[in-house]
């Protein structure tokens, strides 16, 4: 099928009035956006020179009152820093306790944690699942404990 000359004029024409709009209406989200990355920043260069403060800063993992606990998961280390998580799971069964750990704590998928453990990926979904209902049973259990020895 052929088009007109006027037709296909009259394309070039729409075509080009909504890349106009297009544009114009791109330039204005950019302007807000600058706008307003511009009014909720400050310079660091003026944040320096109004006062002293450093530009830099140090964790203190271990400085915190709850002493770190250690767990040894497959001759891996794993550090848990908060008490009442220690506590509740070293209240685990050890292989739950193991899934947990190396799920969350060292990153394993379910896939390489059943290929560990002779397992299908499905059982240790479902062995994570109770652990984990079964680690906040424990949670409110020591801080039931807890509100309990602070009452007496």
């Amino acid at each position: 099928m052929r088009y007109s000359e006027r037709f296909m004029e009259y394309i070039e024409y729409a075509f080009n009035a909504f890349c106009k709009i297009v544009l114009r209406h791109e330039a204005i989200n950019a302007w807000r956006d600058l706008k307003r990355k511009e009014e909720r920043e400050i310079s660091l260069d003026y944040l320096m020179s109004e006062k002293y403060f450093e530009p830099s800063a140090m964790d203190s993992y271990f400085e915190k009152r709850d002493k770190p606990t250690v767990f040894l998961v497959l001759g891996k280390e794993v550090v848990v820093d908060s008490e009442p998580l220690a506590t509740a799971l070293s209240r685990l069964p050890k292989l739950r306790q193991e899934v947990l750990l190396l799920y969350y704590f060292l990153g394993y998928r379910d896939e390489a944690i059943g290929r560990l453990y002779g397992r299908c990926r499905s059982s240790i979904n479902r062995r994570r699942n109770v652990a984990l209902k079964q680690l906040r049973k424990e949670r409110e259990k020591l801080e039931h404990e807890e509100q309990k020895a602070d009452t007496f």
